[in-house]
């Protein structure tokens, strides 16, 4: 059956007042704490959504009112009953209604419900269509200080600390930063086993983003493994890559030589070199082109 078309165009205008495509899912990224910061697209859709499938209804209920939206419909999906309202939601899709997936905050299915209901709207033939928006990781990478990318995002870490472990390590290997969720009550014991599996790294707890009292905590593993964290709520934790193993001497004394006979002049033949080797400073590898020349 027609109706009004959650899509715009590049103007901004309504692509056209009715639209005869399939439904779709729509994977709304919400805010993370300051309502401001939801999108046009966002608020209409969740207003023309026959559907906003939602973790706490109550809690984006309360988003909606602030957003001067009246929902259609709120319907609970959460990670304990995701499995069994799969067959409700798609029928609903089936049905040719457009429908809003929601977490409590941010970007959906980081950490949250619902990639199990995209791969079957997908495998059912239904379109699926991110809004973007907040997302928890990328406001912690682009404020920490740390270097943003590569990055690995690893979730919420497991409980055991064997397991814990077993992540850190094996990402950890990789020489990316590394952003993690963590509760409040598990955030000193895990800092720990991060320390165990990765070493001292540099590390910045972000805490309340885009709240009131939103901030970012500088150090590293060792140093917070040591202190009592008083942290409300959840907590972002981005951990800095480790430091790659310097090269020997005469790692260094090979390389230098392979980019003096390619030729140039010795400062360029070092800042080559140096490029090529872990720990070593173009001056360091200047100094050393300059030594061959005396001996």
């Amino acid at each position: 059956m027609p109706r009004p078309s959650l899509y715009q165009d590049g103007e901004g205008k309504e692509a056209g007042l009715t639209d005869t495509r399939a439904a779709t899912l729509f994977v709304v990224a919400t805010p993370l704490g300051n309502v401001a910061d939801v999108s046009p697209r966002a608020a209409s859709v969740l207003a023309g959504a026959e559907a906003v499938l939602c973790e706490d209804t109550r809690r984006t209920g309360l988003l909606l009112k602030s957003l001067g939206i009246t929902a259609k419909r709120l319907t609970s999906f959460h990670e304990h009953n995701e499995e069994a309202r799969l067959p409700q939601v798609l029928a609903l899709l089936d049905a040719g209604d457009d429908l809003a997936l929601v977490s409590d905050a941010g970007t959906p299915l980081l950490a949250d419900p619902g990639y199990r209901l995209v791969r079957a709207a997908r495998e059912a033939g239904h379109a699926v269509s991110p809004v973007p928006g907040p997302s928890a990781i990328l406001a912690a990478l682009s404020a920490a200080g740390i270097a943003p990318y590569p990055f690995s995002f690893l979730g919420f870490p497991p409980r055991t600390a064997s397991e814990a472990r077993e992540l850190f390590a094996r990402f950890g290997a990789t020489g990316a930063t590394l952003v993690f969720f963590e509760r409040k009550t598990r955030l000193r014991a895990t800092l720990a086993i991060a320390l165990q599996a990765l070493g001292d790294r540099e590390c910045v707890l972000c805490r309340e983003l885009t709240k009131t009292f939103e901030e970012f905590l500088p150090g590293t593993l060792a140093g917070f493994a040591g202190q009592e964290l008083e942290l409300l709520g959840e907590v972002t934790v981005v951990v800095g890559p480790g430091r790659a193993a310097r090269a020997s001497e005469e790692e260094a004394a090979r390389v230098a030589r392979e980019e003096a006979a390619a030729g140039g002049k010795p400062r360029e033949a070092a800042r080559r070199a140096a490029a090529r080797l872990s720990g070593w400073t173009v001056k360091e590898v200047y100094a050393m082109l300059e030594n061959r020349k005396h001996d």
